[in-house]
């Protein structure tokens, strides 16, 4: 018979729902300092590293279902943040950023 090999510390969804929360509200925050789209994405920008550096860390050495969540929130708030710089680009005909 063959050995059953198992995961020391499977991921969950309780901890990919707590990176997620953990996230939004990370990238909420950061997002509030802002006061046009400009603002808005450098602060995204800004928080959004450190949080895939805090992702990084917890999937070597901590919860890896943390480690998800993060990284999915992450994903969804650089994903609206491009797209409203996208959708104001197309809008105005002048690149929001400078």
């Amino acid at each position: 018979m063959r050995p059953t090999l198992r995961e020391p510390y499977p991921v969950r969804l309780t901890g990919v729902l707590a990176g997620l929360a953990a996230t939004a509200a990370w990238l909420a925050g950061f997002g509030a300092l802002a006061v046009n789209l400009r603002e808005y994405a450098g602060w995204i920008l800004a928080s959004g590293c450190t949080a895939w550096l805090a992702a990084m860390a917890l999937s070597r050495h901590g919860d890896r279902g943390v480690a998800a969540g993060v990284a999915v929130a992450l994903t969804i708030g650089w994903s609206g943040t491009a797209l409203a710089v996208a959708i104001t680009w197309v809008r105005t005909g002048t690149w929001p950023l400078w």
